[in-house]
């Protein structure tokens, strides 16, 4: 293992997940597509470097250094920075510049590193500086529960938000639910059943596509019990 890593939920409506984790040593691996984007702060060698990371259209190749400590905070879709459209750091790492050895820069201010024990009090003051915000229409689409707005609106205020397309998010969605049910052991046809692809190949591609493995090399692959 070159990687250990905690993660815990969180209740806040900005945040869908909290992964603090360090890294025993140097590795590289597949990474899956991402419709979620991060602020991840890496500590390495006495310094913190802030980033801004993904959305990840396409599944790739990670790579990580030996000896670094990393604090990851997955956002939920429809929460973004309107100063900072997500669509600019789509595929990308943008790095945010370093005001203080404990602090940074973001729209302006100077921002303390959160811990894995604050981030939320951290990103409720992002919220309440309206640094960071969320929009209840991309929650709303995504669970089909169509607001008052013409789907012109819709689809703008979507890809502010994201990045991306809903069909794209909804692609990527499935490709992951594909991947869980093979790795419980449900049969590849019956998957493509399940989820509505055309046949085994157009799951294949899909799986290639956004998690980055065969239907059959997932299944080699179990679930831990």
């Amino acid at each position: 293992m070159t990687i250990v890593y905690e993660e815990r939920p969180s209740d806040s409506p900005f945040i869908d997940l909290i992964t603090q984790g360090r890294t025993i040593r140097a590795g590289s691996s597949i990474r899956p597509a991402e419709y979620h984007w991060h602020m991840v702060f890496v500590k390495h060698q006495g310094s913190v470097y802030p980033l801004v990371v993904g959305p990840l259209t396409t599944s790739g190749i990670v790579s990580w250094g030996e000896g670094a400590e990393i604090l990851w905070v997955r956002f939920k879709p429809g929460t973004f920075m309107p100063h900072l459209p997500t669509r600019d750091f789509r595929d990308s790492e943008t790095l945010l510049p370093g005001a203080a050895s404990r602090s940074f820069w973001l729209k302006g201010s100077a921002w303390q590193f959160p811990d894995f024990e604050n981030v939320e009090t951290f990103i409720n003051r992002l919220a309440r500086d309206e640094v960071l915000v969320h929009d209840p229409v991309v929650t709303a689409a995504l669970h089909d529960q169509l607001p008052d707005l013409s789907s012109r609106t819709v689809r703008h205020r979507f890809q502010q938000a994201t990045g991306l397309s809903q069909n794209h998010i909804r692609q990527v969605a499935r490709a992951q639910q594909a991947a869980a049910l093979l790795r419980q052991g449900l049969p590849i046809l019956d998957v493509v059943f399940e989820l509505g692809y055309y046949d085994q190949p157009h799951l294949t591609r899909s799986l290639k596509q956004f998690v980055g493995y065969t239907p059959a090399q997932i299944a080699a692959v179990p679930e831990p019990v």
